[in-house]
């Protein structure tokens, strides 16, 4: 299924844009709920109707709300502190509403503080579009002259240092303001920014937890969570940690297949399972995506779609959606093949996917874009050659099964 990520009434991409670019499928969350709290089924019955029946001509629109994205787990869980309880009982509540109202894939992640992290959200690429860019240099920058953090110097190396303190030193105050602003922008399903202060304390609260401690809370979760979704039929699909690696010292347990190993191992159940997010994983040179979804598909429940071009300081950009560092061709080859051995295995092969982020270009180019990443005509460029690259694929493994398809070449 063909998916769209709507931030639902006040998005600034409409239900009807969103059919015009051919999606039939919505993604959406109650970001208006704080996290931890119960979602009532009547808040969402009414998000439900707002997507799939349009009042204005009494009929369905023709769309379905098909992935939560998300239901975000409340830091009392990822810190095992008291109150996690009956976040848990919050949370198990939450997706037996969900369920009630026909609503069954549920993305979230596990990161801890922040929903994920970017230096630059309008980074100017090759054609003047606009992309979000991970700077490495610059992250090093406000962790150790703007955060301050007392632990930074120790965990960078010598000479990434010293070109912090060049780029620092270099910066006015507007661009260093600016830069923590988009550092500290990362909060879920919100434009919503982190006060400086306030960031400092969210991190004194892991000083204590390490990715071992972490896992084990990741364990906790999904034991109490999964059995709960498994019989009322809901997918649960963890996102992964974006970027792929630890950042200001803050463990990530999410960030390459032996992570997604150790979570689907936590219990074995068909609903405890993964959003498959390219972007995500591409920055880190050494995961593997396509051998991802060899050994690992049968338990995707969710694709994000997008690229990344790697640089080699460890700094990225999301680039277009069939360039960059990650070769789709080869990601979607093995994902149609994935697809078809469900098919022929009588399992449910219709997993949803979303084009995820898109560049901000033409017309977009003289909006204000409120969730950084979701204009409207970067996503519909990306849809379209992604929607053709599967259609390509898959046309050739139907018609000409004896085909070898190797190394992005049909030999």
């Amino acid at each position: 299924m063909q998916t769209w990520r709507w931030y639902g009434p006040n998005d600034m991409v409409s239900l009807d844009d969103v059919k015009q670019a051919g999606a039939t499928g919505i993604v959406n969350a109650l970001h208006h709920v704080p996290v931890g709290e119960v979602w009532s089924i009547g808040e969402i019955e009414k998000r439900k109707k707002e997507i799939e029946w349009d009042d204005r001509i009494d009929a369905p629109t023709g769309l379905t709300w098909a992935v939560v994205e998300s239901v975000n787990v409340h830091e009392s869980i990822k810190k095992a502190l008291p109150e996690r309880e009956q976040h848990i009982v919050n949370y198990i509540e939450t997706i037996k509403n969900l369920a009630s109202c026909g609503v069954y894939t549920v993305c979230y992640n596990f990161m801890p503080v922040l929903d994920w992290t970017r230096t630059d959200l309008t980074y100017e690429v090759h054609d003047g579009s606009k992309a979000l860019r991970f700077d490495a240099i610059y992250l090093a920058a406000f962790d150790l002259f703007i955060l301050d953090r007392p632990e930074a110097k120790q965990e960078y190396a010598a000479e990434v240092i010293a070109e912090a303190k060049v780029r620092f030193d270099a910066m006015s105050q507007e661009e260093r303001d600016h830069l923590q602003k988009n550092i500290l922008a990362g909060l879920p399903g919100t434009s919503d920014v982190i006060a400086i202060n306030d960031f400092r304390k969210y991190l004194s609260e892991y000083a204590h937890i390490d990715a071992s401690v972490l896992k084990e809370n990741l364990k906790y979760f999904l034991q109490k969570v999964i059995p709960e979704a498994e019989k009322l039929g809901i997918k649960m699909c963890c996102h992964p940690d974006d970027p792929p690696y630890p950042i200001f010292g803050l463990p990530r347990i999410v960030s390459c297949e032996e992570d997604y190993k150790y979570l689907t191992s936590c219990i074995d159940s068909p609903s405890n399972g993964i959003t498959f997010c390219t972007g995500s994983l591409g920055p880190r040179e050494t995961n593997d995506l396509p051998g991802m979804v060899d050994r690992l598909g049968h338990k995707f429940h969710f694709l994000h779609l997008r690229n990344v071009q790697r640089e080699p300081d460890g700094s990225f950009y999301e680039a277009d959606h069939l360039g960059g560092s990650v070769d789709m061709y080869k990601v979607m080859l093995a994902l149609v093949k994935e697809q078809n051995r469900r098919k022929a295995n009588g399992e449910d092969s219709n997993i949803p996917m979303r084009p995820d982020h898109g560049h901000q270009m033409l017309d977009d180019m003289k909006k204000q874009v409120p969730f950084a990443g979701y204009s409207a005509i970067g996503r519909l460029r990306g849809l379209a050659e992604l929607r053709g690259l599967e259609l390509g694929i898959a046309n050739t493994l139907e018609n000409s099964p004896n085909t070898v398809i190797r190394d992005g070449l049909n030999r």
